[in-house]
């Protein structure tokens, strides 16, 4: 009964049946991307990029390519291989050429930490070709955020303006807009001024997380606030082909099903994710047109190419000194701890900070901090000032830091998808990375049963010399009596601060 039943491997939505493998492909020089504007170049070059990976190239040969945004584009790759870059660069020469500014492009993404991560990379193309990249994510007031996205026109000197006339027309201040779904339903219920009638292009990153959860009906509002008509997105095309030389595209033959009747779209839509869902239900929300599918490999899930997995056996109530001698094993470097929930972070944290035998920087990073805390300990823990960052899942999608070696799940995911997306924190861009579960000898075999969703079978265990797993009973004796005092201490602050309010 509480079996799960076996998945099966044919997508059930004939699109999804054919994927064009983007693993097939090579990386490319940014020397032979074809007509890729010289600015956009000089960018990607101050950001330490020489070549585009794979799905990087895929996509840009479907929308400034020979596909030149014919269909919709779905992308299931690996986290750390470009998806980020892979929308951002080619809507950016798009809307490069545009001579009046309004909201052309929409990228929504679930957490205020992805979107920030997200506007960095735009912020670091944009700019070069004269484009104007906003943020909406509740991290500022609401008038703040008015402030940067509508642009009022200024008033003149000696013109008498009568008060009841309607306000001369608002204009916004920006090409592109990234944002949280929540706060851009705020903005279209109730800024004046912000409008999506001019949008083209609409990006749903980490796609099954943003369709699992409601965020206040954001879809169907962008859906339905979408000026649409048969306008096409690109008249010059055709004059594209010749530079494209050997690209090809994948291009729709007739009719496809389920497709009868349906116009060519002035909103081009652009979902990705390492983990998409396959579920109908879902998919047809994003009313999506003729999409094309690109995968890395058949396999549903995959784990970065460079990634090493390993197992961590441990007596349950050892399991932190397991935790800390593994720490101690990895010699400083940078390092990230998930566990399951908010709480298991904050007590884990605070107990391995009063480890004596452990003289590293430890953080917490969880949903229960203000982002501005979050955002300052993703800062030094960028910079190294941090070596290792005790999380929640909060940080398990998309997030992008540099030079994070090592993986540790102290608290074994209950879906082979959480996994990934934590594993995915290392072995980006190419890099070696590994990932360690900690496991009980009972969790074991279900942590095997997981893995094997993945076709991994490759994970071999780590083992510890037990005299380093010895020598710390005593620290962790006195860490426990530690973390009960200052336990006690919060939770007796708690009550005091609850008892003062009305």
């Amino acid at each position: 009964m509480g079996e799960e039943r076996p998945r099966s491997s044919v997508p059930a939505l004939p699109w999804m049946r054919s994927p064009v493998d983007v693993s097939l492909s090579n990386e490319c020089s940014l020397d032979l991307v074809p007509c890729l504007d010289p600015r956009l170049k000089g960018a990607l070059q101050n950001m330490g990029i020489s070549s585009l990976f794979p799905i990087q190239v895929a996509v840009w040969q479907e929308t400034i390519g020979p596909g030149a945004f014919e269909r919709d584009i779905c992308v299931n790759s690996p986290t750390g291989s470009g998806k980020t870059l892979a929308y951002a660069l080619p809507i950016v020469q798009v809307l490069s050429t545009r001579a009046v500014r309004c909201l052309r492009a929409l990228v929504v993404l679930p957490t205020r930490d992805l979107a920030l991560q997200v506007k960095e990379v735009f912020d670091a193309i944009a700019p070069p070709v004269g484009l104007s990249v906003g943020l909406a994510v509740g991290q500022s007031s609401i008038a703040d955020e008015i402030a940067d996205l509508i642009k009022r026109p200024k008033l003149q000197a000696g013109i008498c303006y009568d008060p009841e006339d309607p306000s001369p027309e608002l204009q916004s201040a920006v090409d592109i807009l990234v944002a949280t779904p929540g706060r851009l339903v705020d903005h279209i219920n109730s800024t004046h001024g912000f409008t999506l009638e001019h949008l083209c292009y609409l990006v749903v990153d980490e796609t099954d997380r943003l369709l699992r959860e409601s965020y206040q009906s954001w879809l169907p509002k962008v859906l339905q606030t979408t000026n649409s008509n048969n306008e096409g997105l690109l008249n010059s095309k055709s004059s594209l082909y010749s530079a494209f030389g050997s690209m090809k595209t994948i291009r729709r033959c007739g009719i496809e099903r389920g497709f009868k009747g349906k116009s060519y779209p002035r909103l081009a839509k652009m979902v990705l994710s390492a983990t998409l869902t396959q579920d109908p239900s879902k998919l047809s929300q994003l009313d999506l047109h003729h999409p094309l599918f690109l995968s890395t490999g058949r396999r549903r899930y995959r784990f970065p190419e460079k990634l090493e997995s390993y197992k961590l056996i441990c007596q349950s109530e050892l399991k932190p000194i397991y935790l800390v001698a593994l720490l101690q094993n990895l010699g400083g470097e940078k390092c990230i701890v998930f566990t399951s929930s908010v709480e298991s972070t904050h007590r884990l944290c605070t107990l391995l900070n009063f480890f004596t035998d452990l003289p590293l920087k430890i953080k917490e990073y969880s949903g229960l901090q203000r982002q501005s805390v979050r955002s300052k300990t993703l800062k030094a823990f960028r910079e190294g000032d941090v070596q290792v960052l005790v999380s929640s899942d909060a940080m398990t999608r998309g997030m992008d830091v540099e030079g994070v070696r090592n993986v540790i799940n102290y608290e074994i995911p209950l879906y082979i998808k959480t996994y990934i997306h934590r594993a995915g924190r290392t072995a980006r861009a190419g890099q070696t990375g590994r990932c360690f579960t900690l496991l009980r000898k009972d969790e074991v075999k279900r942590f095997k049963k997981m893995l094997q969703k993945a076709d991994n079978n490759s994970c071999p265990v780590y083992s510890l010399p037990a005299s380093s797993v010895e020598s710390l009973r005593s620290s962790y004796t006195s860490a426990l009596e530690k973390l009960k005092e200052a336990v006690e201490s919060e939770t007796s602050r708690k009550r005091k601060l609850g008892s003062k309010a009305p």
